[in-house]
């Protein structure tokens, strides 16, 4: 379960808004089969792991490890519990139940209606951690949010006139464009989108383009910017105008909308995770709104002395990573 939990992690990025799944099937003790959700839409990890047993008639006795429920439903693909009772295995070991209603429970019910013996739970806590995303989404109703911001050793995120060039060192940077390839979408408020001008895109890194978020209430920000040049699918927040464009939607969510409008209009978009990189009004909101799961704060060498105050957790990290100069702290919510 262990290998097919590694396997699993190699379809983060290019699964969503599936689960990432893992699959190894054993013979005798001996692995002669695996495979992993690679891509949306395409085959699932059972399908990749049994076509790979190079002697078919060996599935007869051999057991699958998966670290999700097989899927009982025609989705994208045919349902993968039907193919391993086609395949006549012996035994499936599953690591965590699908709490999607369209497969919860069915899949299982499949294998057993059939006479294949199924184990639940083997490194439970494990895949459920894996695919915090995929189970935040169904089971909450909305994405797994990512708060991530640097800061100075002083406490800043920027300094007055709002630049905050270099706070961190080339390795986190590299380690954030990481990031972004492996999660749905990236968030910034008015005035990062104006001061900074970002492009919000994988570019030190090899991976997809999250899909871009900007929040500007009334429609201030000029069309030049980096977010607005259609290259990218983008989303605009506001509370003036909704308006569909090539890869440019701008969405009127009324006056005053909150973080949870956002969030269920993201959901309604099938995004799966988001990460919000600022500035420290945007993710204060969220921070006060009990809407985020997941902070990564890089801490590095510069002092500003004055400047933006950089949000606060009252809680001590999980985590504490040195990355190059910097020190990254990981904290959960809840």
């Amino acid at each position: 379960m262990r290998r097919a939990l590694e396997l699993a992690e190699w379809g983060k990025g290019n699964v969503s808004p599936n689960p990432m799944v893992g699959c190894v099937i054993v013979h005798q003790e001996k692995i002669i089969g695996e495979g992993y959700h690679r891509v949306y839409g395409g085959p699932h990890a059972e399908v990749h792991a049994v076509k790979s047993v190079e002697n078919q008639e060996l599935l007869k006795e051999a057991t699958a490890y998966v670290t999700l429920e097989p899927c009982a439903h025609w989705g994208k693909t045919p349902p993968c519990a039907k193919l391993l009772v086609e395949k006549g295995l012996k035994k499936v070991v599953i690591a965590a139940m699908d709490s999607n209603p369209l497969v919860g429970g069915k899949g299982i019910e499949i294998l057993r209606n059939a006479g294949i013996e199924v184990e639940i739970g083997v490194l439970e806590k494990e895949a459920r951690w894996q695919n915090r995303r995929f189970f935040t989404q169904i089971e909450k109703q909305r994405p797994y949010v990512i708060l991530k911001w640097a800061q100075t050793q002083d406490g800043f995120v920027a300094r007055e006139n709002f630049s905050s060039k270099w706070i961190s060192g080339t390795q986190s940077r590299q380690l954030v464009h990481k990031w972004r390839a492996e999660e749905d979408a990236i968030l910034v408020g008015k005035n990062t989108a104006l001061y900074d001008n970002p492009r919000l895109n994988v570019r030190d890194w090899a991976g997809k383009n999250p899909t871009r978020i900007v929040l500007d209430s009334n429609c201030e920000l000029p069309e030049s910017l980096h977010l607005f040049d259609k290259s990218i699918s983008t989303v605009c927040y506001n509370s003036k105008k909704s308006d569909s464009q090539e890869n440019l939607d701008f969405v009127d969510l009324g006056s005053n909308f909150s973080i949870l409008d956002i969030l269920n209009d993201l959901n309604s978009r099938k995004i799966q995770s988001l990460i919000v990189e600022g500035g420290s009004r945007v993710l204060s909101r969220f921070i006060e709104s009990g809407f985020w799961d997941e902070a990564r704060i890089f801490t590095g060498k510069a002092k500003f002395e004055t400047g933006i105050p950089a949000p606060v957790l009252n809680q001590n990290p999980a985590e504490t990573l040195s990355i190059g100069e910097d020190i990254l702290n990981v904290y959960y919510h809840g």
